[in-house]
């Protein structure tokens, strides 16, 4: 992902963060200019540690004299880091109402990706400044958000003896990995909670079986009771800053 701070940066230039911003301030507008629309193409972007990321955001604004101009369009971070557009279209329906629509690429494999911090991921919150040929304006601050979290992944589950005999005991393992932004490398997240599941053979459905939590490298070790042939799989639910995951399972057969 491209850094650099917002003083350096343009409206509809290359998708960049900045370590300079200003705290969220609520919505401020003058006169009947409003948003009467703004959506994400994603609410939630997942971001790893080596595939880019994309995302949209479009608004629509109406005026009873006309929107004059449309600025800003970034996205600001829990730690106020600043997101700009790649690239930027607007378009007037009508001569009341503006229609844009702003791109944003997140990569994690560009060469200063590492500007990104861990305190970056959480609710973010889309910032645009609109006004409008009498004077009327509207600044978007904290009104309008998404969400841009750490990626995680579950290793392999792992059910040991396989085939087992019914009644007896089975050995589950995996392990718990997010994405570290400080180091771009893939690191264990200690201490979740993360559910160990089974499906019976010839079932479409999953049933949690207990809830595990990961050890200090994010590891994952338990016992469980075989009474059926049938799959093995951890689940993670996520976190307010961390993404879903889900382990492949291992099948295990009674003899």
């Amino acid at each position: 992902m491209h850094i650099r701070t917002a003083a350096a940066a343009t409206a509809g230039s290359l998708a960049l963060l900045s370590l300079l911003a200003t705290t969220a301030q609520a919505d401020t507008h003058k006169g009947d200019i409003a948003f009467t629309s703004v959506t994400f193409s994603r609410t939630t972007v997942n971001v790893g540690i080596g595939e880019t990321q994309k995302l949209t955001a479009s608004a629509t604004l109406k005026d009873n004299s006309g929107i004059r101009t449309v600025m800003g369009f970034k996205l600001v971070s829990p730690d106020n880091r600043l997101q700009y557009a790649k690239s930027s279209t607007c378009t007037r329906p009508s001569s009341t109402t503006m229609k844009c629509t702003w791109s944003y690429s997140l990569d994690p494999r560009t060469d200063d990706y590492f500007d990104l911090r861990n305190s970056s991921a959480g609710t973010w919150h889309l910032d645009v400044e609109a006004g409008a040929y009498d004077g009327d304006f509207y600044t978007l601050d904290s009104s309008v958000t998404m969400k841009i979290k750490r990626y995680a992944k579950l290793a392999t589950t792992r059910a040991t003896p396989e085939p087992v005999a019914k009644g007896k005991t089975l050995t589950v393992t995996g392990a718990l990995t997010r994405a570290d932004w400080n180091t771009n490398t893939y690191v264990g997240f200690a201490g979740q909670k993360v559910a160990l599941q089974f499906k019976r053979s010839g079932s479409s459905a999953y049933t949690t079986v207990k809830t595990v939590t990961t050890d200090s490298a994010g590891k994952l070790r338990t016992t469980a009771t075989a009474n059926a042939s049938g799959t093995w799989r951890w689940h993670f639910a996520g976190t307010g800053t961390t993404s879903p995951a889900t382990a492949a399972g291992d099948g295990v057969a009674l003899k």
